[in-house]
């Protein structure tokens, strides 16, 4: 393999250790054949010397959509053009995802959030409009010619994040490269250049053109990085946070003057570095990475600076900020346009990850380890994680008694759950058997008596049928509306009798 003559010094000796697929080789020859160039461009030609296989591949190429349509006829399996009006053809072959390029040219106008397209003539000036130079490399193909113009492997080897040409030009044209600049620190380790950071900080205002949903990306793709910290950081940092997630930055609370409070902005990074660590594999409760338990880790204090109170003898309270805080994490993540299931569970768990302080030294009745269980539902395994990250004391001997007292709980948790079968707590008779019982129709009324039966199996435990039925009709009793609800099931029954 040649190295570009505007590559970097020893470019050519790493880039004789790449190997790339095969089906790389082979659409390189079919675009060759048919007289037009193309190469592996981006994310995929970095990952190779990461020593990483991209799932998806990316190519740049002179010919039209029209004309890349007409090469890969044949050849792919499926193709699609959902992307054409920006020069990208999509297909499939065998088990990779392709995409092909036309060379571009990609920038925004000031006061619109969609990008203006325009194609480019050549495969360096192709490089020139992408968002930093670990991403600008190419490989021609099929000579595996290597093109680096802006030095991109020296920056991935140096672990510097530099954009091809001034970052200021790179981030008006795409305001979402700040947001990946971040990512990147958390995916790949890396540091921004001193420039790229100042760039960052003086034109963090316009991310606001940018919508909604591709920030929410970003910050997915962040979060469950190698390094969230790292990259949550720098957003903090530039400024760009305050007006993606405000929340986080407010955490910075001022100490008072006696220092009666930790910092709760490093303390939320903390723990959220340390439910990475409580991710487990792919065959265990909660495979990493794991958003819902990452976000809830930075989230769950957002509601403490709202509810931070000095009290008389020189106390700090945070009275209900967990409330507080998970409706702040419905608001937020609604206005990044989460879908309802991740907001839930997010909220959820910012809601309840207070629940276990307390246990320690009242001790908990089984009904309030049930009702711990059935309340966090099928996020406990994440609340057992959200719950011990949560300490951070440097103080070894209340760090140890915490994690006794939860060691404890989940042991009481799992013997209840072998007797009692907890993961699924019902009543001990179902809606049919209350109606037939109390001779009453579909209505609030058996909504009311269902309640009642689950609050009698969380605080008892499993009654068994013959005692249900008895606690039922007691409770029914004592109903002021018993009657008449029995009273027009039998005027129903003789009108049809009739």
């Amino acid at each position: 393999m040649a190295a570009d003559e505007t590559a970097p010094q020893g470019t050519q000796q790493a880039a004789v250790q790449l190997e790339v697929d095969p089906v790389v080789l082979e659409l390189g020859a079919r675009f060759a054949d048919a007289g037009f160039e193309l190469s592996l461009v981006g994310g995929p030609v970095r990952d190779l010397f990461l020593g990483r296989i991209s799932p998806d591949l990316d190519f740049t190429t002179d010919a039209t959509p029209d004309q890349t349509v007409s090469v890969v006829r044949g050849w792919a399996d499926a193709h699609w053009d959902i992307g054409r009006e920006f020069g990208t053809i999509g297909l499939r072959r065998g088990r990779h995802q392709i995409e092909v390029t036309t060379y571009r040219a990609e920038a925004y106008d000031p006061d619109s959030r969609k990008p203006v397209v325009a194609f480019g003539r050549n495969l360096v000036d192709d490089l020139e409009r992408r968002d930093f130079s670990m991403n600008a490399m190419a490989l021609r193909l099929p000579s595996l010619e290597l093109v680096d113009p802006f030095g991109g492997v020296r920056d991935l080897h140096a672990g510097i994040l530099r954009t091809p040409g001034a970052p200021e030009l790179s981030f008006s044209d795409d305001p979402l490269r700040m947001m990946r600049a971040a990512r990147f620190a958390s995916q790949l380790g890396v540091d921004v250049a001193p420039e790229v950071r100042s760039a960052m900080t003086a034109m963090a205002g316009r991310i606001e053109i940018i919508s909604a949903e591709r920030v929410r990306d970003e910050l997915v793709k962040l979060i469950n990085g190698a390094a969230p910290r790292a990259g949550i950081d720098l957003l903090v940092e530039t400024g760009l946070a305050e007006r993606v997630l405000p929340e986080v930055p407010a955490l910075r609370l001022e100490a008072d003057e006696h220092h009666r409070h930790k910092d709760v902005y490093h303390h939320s990074l903390t723990v959220l570095e340390q439910a990475v660590s409580l991710e487990t594999d792919a065959d265990g409760p909660v495979p990493g990475p794991d958003f819902v338990l990452r976000f809830a880790a930075l989230m769950h204090d957002v509601g403490k600076p709202a509810t931070r109170r000095f009290e008389p003898g020189g106390a700090v309270s945070f009275r209900h900020h967990d409330v507080v805080g998970a409706k702040l994490v419905k608001k937020r993540m609604k206005a990044l346009r989460f879908d309802n299931d991740s907001i839930a569970a997010v909220a959820r768990l910012v809601e309840l990850h207070m629940r276990f302080y307390g246990y320690g030294e009242a001790g908990w009745t089984d009904s309030a380890v049930r009702r711990y269980v059935t309340d966090a539902g099928p996020l406990l395994e994440r609340l057992h994680r959200l719950t011990r990250s949560d300490v951070t004391t440097r103080n070894q001997r209340k760090a140890e008694r915490l994690a006794f007292a939860y060691d404890d709980l989940e042991q009481r948790i799992a013997e209840l759950a072998e007797r009692e079968e907890l993961a699924a707590i019902r009543p001990d008779l179902d809606g049919e058997q209350i109606m037939a019982l109390l001779g009453i129709r579909p209505g609030p009324v058996v909504g009311r008596a269902y309640r009642f039966l689950l609050e009698e199996r969380m605080e008892h435990g499993p009654l068994g049928e013959e005692e249900a039925r008895r606690r039922l009709l007691a409770w029914w009793a004592e109903q002021p509306d018993a009657a008449g609800q029995q009273e027009n099931v039998k005027n129903t029954k003789d009108g049809d009798s009739e």
